[in-house]
């Protein structure tokens, strides 16, 4: 039996006032305050990294129970890492998290340090791999509608992958070329370099894909996920969370970003749309 240890990382800023989702914002062309955005990224971060531990506890619970079925079984552990920067910024991340009481999981705090916001990840995944982890998924804090399922079959595939002795990456789109999740294991041929900080227009989602290609590193491709950015961008989570909470009372395995709903329903915002006056003319197919 081998003991592995295998990671969940968000990386993330505080939700300090003025810092983050600041396109939601008036004086960027959004509708908020930079207070109530931040309190907007504050609960989205609370609602990802809670299903991002639900899953790693699914995941425990799977491999507690084939150990104990067969001894002969590699023993994992799944651990959480939030990751930061400066370092100052650390204990503003404690606090948030300390804030609302007790944690499903332990939490363990890194600072990441670089020129770009490729050094960043680089460092980031550096620092979890120098600790023996064998592989890191990691998420944005900004995505309340990531499905639990993305992230234990994102560990699932890079296991398999591994098994194959083709160590690999994997990946969800967010809605703007980018990506969502994104990982893989401490012996894959890949970093960061040039995906989030180039100067010839590539999408992120791209130059992960030229990597792995030229690499030939296998890949494992889940549906996109997006983030939120933009005014559009929390319209289309806030239809979806809506959703999300209908299935959830018969898809038990759905989880509920319900600190960001209840933020959508005490700011009182309501979805619409502008009338649709390009309908397909069907009385001209029905003759």
């Amino acid at each position: 039996m081998a003991e592995k240890k295998q990671a969940l990382l968000v990386f993330s800023k505080p939700p300090i006032p003025g810092m983050v989702k600041t396109r939601l914002t008036v004086k960027h062309g959004g509708f908020l305050t930079d207070e109530q955005a931040a309190e907007f990224f504050r609960r989205s971060l609370y609602d990802v990294c809670e299903a991002s531990m639900h899953a790693l506890i699914e995941l425990q619970r799977a491999n507690d129970a084939l150990v104990e079925a067969d001894p002969a079984a590699d023993k994992i552990t799944y651990d959480f890492f939030v990751s930061t920067t400066p370092a100052k910024n650390v204990e503003l991340m404690k606090e948030t998290f300390d804030a609302i009481g007790p944690w499903p999981m332990e939490i363990h705090y890194l600072t990441d340090a670089g020129a770009t916001f490729d050094d960043h990840f680089d460092d980031a995944f550096k620092q979890i791999f120098d600790l023996g982890y064998e592989h890191i998924v990691s998420v944005g804090g900004d995505i309340p509608t990531m499905p639990k399922s993305h992230i234990t079959q994102a560990f699932q595939w890079l296991d398999y992958f591994q098994s194959l002795g083709t160590p690999g990456f994997v990946q969800a789109p967010c809605q703007e070329c980018g990506t969502s999740l994104v990982g893989f294991s401490y012996n894959t041929p890949i970093n960061h370099q040039g995906v989030y900080y180039n100067l010839d227009g590539k999408p992120a989602l791209d130059a992960y894909m030229e990597k792995t290609e030229a690499a030939n590193i296998p890949t494992a491709y889940f549906s996109p996920v997006a983030d939120i950015d933009e005014k559009t961008d929390l319209a289309h989570a806030i239809s979806c969370m809506n959703a999300i909470k209908q299935a959830a009372k018969y898809q038990n395995e759905l989880f509920v970003p319900q600190r960001v709903l209840d933020w959508v329903n005490i700011m009182g915002i309501r979805v619409s749309t502008p009338p649709n006056d390009e309908h397909d003319p069907r009385q001209y197919i029905d003759e």
